[in-house]
């Protein structure tokens, strides 16, 4: 994780180590399931006790920001997950309006969040989502579109990250935990529709560029495009499929009605034979 702690000037008390480790996890620094350093390497960050780093990482755990797990150290709780309950998770994916409605929301959402990261990315942020631009592009080339759809989801969440709001920072992830979870399993159906991978990474490289460039319009517009893209296509990608249903039970019924006319066509000309057989016969 890198020593992303800072030692506590003060009077080195757990309250000061726990306000610093809300804040980290306020910002998005720290995510859910991150692990924190041990109790060692954390103590020696901080500069305090260890009895002091436990009764702070003990105050956290109380409040359900942290979880330790037996054996397995301490890490960041899925407080992203608590957004959205599980009953209405449930709710949202048995409801076709609510996929609807989730874009509509994303168009404007995300519109405002890469206007503020054209605004105030810095050049760390700007490192970060290239790097992610990277990965996009060697996931597209080599076809794994299902790879390619997992980054699409951590490309906008670096662009959440780079507006520098935390109320837009965890609304946003928690929209797309919305994704990760499968809530909408037709998503990737998008991906399917010719010449659709291509559109979509040119629109992710349209955000990048005007984000990158500091140009808050141009970032606005691509991102709302994109949106509006994906919208259109989930539609687009559902009828088609629709259409793939209807026509495959057409070919497998029509099928079944020709070897049926076909295998009565042959008893007529079986009967037919055997008649002239019988005639030729008696003559």
């Amino acid at each position: 994780m890198g020593d992303i702690f800072s030692r506590i000037d003060h009077s080195r008390t757990a309250d000061e180590v726990v306000a610093q480790i809300e804040a980290l996890i306020l910002e998005g620094v720290l995510r859910p399931a991150d692990r924190l350093p041990g109790e060692r390497d954390l103590a020696r960050q901080f500069e305090v006790s260890r009895p002091i780093l436990r009764d702070a990482l003990k105050a956290l755990e109380t409040r359900g920001l942290l979880t330790t797990r037996h054996g397995g150290g301490t890490h960041v709780a899925d407080v992203i997950g608590q957004v959205f309950s599980k009953p209405v998770m449930e709710l949202i994916s048995s409801h076709r309006k609510a996929a609807a409605d989730y874009l509509e929301y994303r168009r404007e959402i995300e519109g405002v969040a890469a206007e503020y990261a054209a605004r105030r990315a810095t050049p760390d942020d700007l490192a970060l989502l290239d790097r992610i631009m990277a990965r996009m592009d060697e996931a597209h080339r080599t076809g794994d579109f299902q790879h390619e759809a997992d980054i699409d989801v951590e490309f906008h969440n670096a662009v959440g990250e780079c507006a520098h709001n935390i109320i837009l920072l965890h609304t946003l992830r928690s929209c797309y935990r919305l994704l990760s979870e499968g809530v909408f399993q037709n998503r990737l159906l998008v991906f399917t529709l010719p010449g659709a991978r291509d559109e979509l990474l040119a629109q992710h490289r349209a955000i990048h560029a005007a984000v990158k460039s500091g140009n808050p319009a141009a970032a606005r517009k691509a991102a709302m495009d994109h949106i509006t893209y994906v919208e259109r296509s989930m539609v687009e990608a559902e009828r088609s499929g629709d259409w793939q249903r209807v026509s495959r039970l057409r070919l497998k019924q029509r099928g079944g009605d020709v070897k049926q006319r076909d295998g009565e066509s042959g008893r007529r000309r079986n009967e037919t034979d055997a008649a002239a057989r019988e005639t030729g016969k008696a003559e």
